[in-house]
């Protein structure tokens, strides 16, 4: 066969796979479309959005991009259909409803401004080693977008089989109208749990597409005795796993990437019968004042070629990125495929874990910087959830707020948090893990006054945890939380175990420490109800 009859039969079979995927995509109500790109490799997406004028190419082949105004979630503008299942099974206290009249009319109005545009297919899988497959079809009108989930999801094997299970549809330029479409504001993030259909329209952050299926994986998992995490995880040579969980900025990523252990995952896992599971094939780290020499292999795979780098400051005439620039968000973030951490198992999976972590970053400053908990203690902090909510993660945020977030991921608990707490405390029960609380953030005072613990003493604290000899460690029992407190540990300043002490005016951490008392009394009894 000469090198013309070659290049026609790639223009036939192209042509046949372009056709196939255009039928499927007017199945879901996708016609008159554009070029349409189908599950392109990593390379020829960085091309193209290059090309496009999408994203910029740094010097080390990362990915850097701008996400406009929204450089973080924005919650007030994510719905869910509202009908006769979900007006039983969600928590609807939580969530905004959407009436299915108004999604109608979003979705129309979304496939009519996708005609005659480019559209970015990828399929995709999320759980893709527990069994519990979710099959993931995106529709985005960006090369950009396409990469991003490419690398957070797996890329499906099935090709011309796929049989999507969870439809998003990504449409940044498109503009909600509050009254038409029944949303807010020209953002809108919509989920159809009975359609399984996702519409993400009036924001470029590509973090609504990631919680978006999370959310959907938190509604479906419970029934099937899975406990949907927002935690990282990772797993000792001996097998042994541990949990990470806390909101954005608490650590999950940092110290769940920990060179004497092999990384899970660092962000959304589920517990089932068999142990716990990577939900994603990736990682969407938080890289403001990311440094190589405290964190070498975040670092080395935010800068690796095809990653994405979300409002990231590059120069233009190096091609050098600044990691420690905030000028257009403190949310930067770096989207790379787990496979780039160095260590990192390619099962995603592990064994039922020994150690379950609850990170926060108290702004307070009157938290211990580590706590044995009880299963009861477990169960209530899980519950509340509190943190302080950091600067950059959702828009408005400018520093610190206290927050409490049920199950340490409200924004994306389709269910009540009893459902979940249920999940966890039975399992902490079955496979007698042990829990702690690790305080990520301030010491000697609160924000504006005090520190932020150093990481080099939460990573040694986290290794007495890690390796158990926490639990040989005397304590004492804080009077203000009723947690039991190492007063010791190897190589930790006693100063710092007590943050009382970390102080120079001790009546005003009493203080402090007791209206942060009462505001946890205050959560309980609301999660209680």
């Amino acid at each position: 066969m000469n090198i013309h009859a070659q290049a026609l039969v790639g223009e036939q079979i192209d042509e046949g796979r372009d056709q196939l995927i255009r039928s499927q995509l007017a199945g879901f109500g996708l016609r008159w479309l554009g070029k349409v790109s189908w599950n392109e490799a990593n390379w020829r997406l960085v091309q193209k959005s290059v090309a496009r004028g999408e994203s910029r190419l740094s010097a080390t082949g990362a990915v850097v991009v701008e996400t406009g105004a929204h450089t973080g979630r924005s919650p007030k503008d994510k719905f869910i259909v509202l009908d006769d299942e979900t007006a039983q099974t969600v928590w609807w206290d939580n969530n905004r409803p959407m009436s299915p009249k108004h999604f109608e009319t979003l979705k129309a109005d979304m496939l009519q401004h996708a005609r005659m545009h480019d559209v970015f297919v990828q399929d995709l899988e999320a759980c893709p080693g527990a069994g519990l497959r979710l099959s993931v079809r995106l529709v985005a009108e960006t090369a950009w977008a396409a990469l991003f989930l490419r690398q957070l999801l797996k890329p499906s094997t099935e090709s011309d089989q796929f049989n999507p299970k969870l439809t998003i549809l990504c449409l940044p330029c498109f503009k909600a109208t509050p009254e038409r479409h029944g949303a807010n504001s020209e953002t809108v993030i919509a989920l159809d749990l009975a359609q399984n259909t996702v519409l993400i329209a009036g924001t470029a952050y590509a973090g609504e597409m990631k919680k978006a299926v999370f959310t959907v994986l938190n509604y479906q998992l419970p029934a099937q005795g899975v406990l949907p995490m927002h935690c990282s995880t990772n797993v000792a040579e001996d097998g042994s796993s541990a949990l990470f969980f806390g909101l954005s900025g608490t650590g999950k990523t940092t110290l769940s990437a920990d060179p004497a252990r092999a990384l899970i995952g660092d962000d959304e896992h589920g517990w089932g019968d068999d142990g716990v599971f990577n939900i994603e094939n990736g990682c969407y780290a938080k890289v403001i004042k990311l440094d190589a020499a405290q964190e070498p292999a975040i670092h080395k795979a935010a800068l690796e070629f095809g990653s994405v780098l979300e409002n990231v400051v590059m120069d233009e005439e190096s091609g050098l990125v600044d990691f420690s620039d905030g000028s257009k968000t403190e949310n930067t973030r770096a989207a790379y495929a787990l496979s780039r951490i160095s260590g990192a198992t390619p099962e995603a999976m592990a064994a039922h874990p020994k150690v379950l972590v609850m990170l926060t970053a108290d702004a307070s400053g009157v938290l211990p910087p580590v706590a044995k908990l009880s299963t009861e203690q477990a169960m209530e902090q899980f519950l509340i959830g509190y943190t302080s909510k950091l600067a950059g993660t959702e828009r408005g945020v400018k520093e610190p707020e206290a927050t409490f977030s049920a199950c340490f991921g409200a924004p994306f608990l389709p269910r009540p948090p009893s459902v979940y707490a249920k999940l966890l405390g039975e399992k902490i029960v079955a496979h007698d893990t042990r829990c702690y609380l690790l305080n990520t953030g301030w010491t000697g005072g609160a924000y504006g006054v005090g520190k932020r613990m150093k990481l080099s003493d939460t990573r040694s604290i986290l290794k007495s945890i890690l390796d158990g000899s926490v639990e040989n460690a005397a304590v004492r029992i804080d009077v203000n939380f009723g947690f039991d407190v190492p007063v010791e540990l190897n190589g930790i300043d006693g100063r710092l175990l007590d943050p009382r002490e970390s102080w120079a005016d001790k009546s005003a951490y009493d203080q402090v420490a007791k209206d942060l008392a009462g505001k946890f009394a205050k959560a309980k009894a609301g999660a209680a109800k």
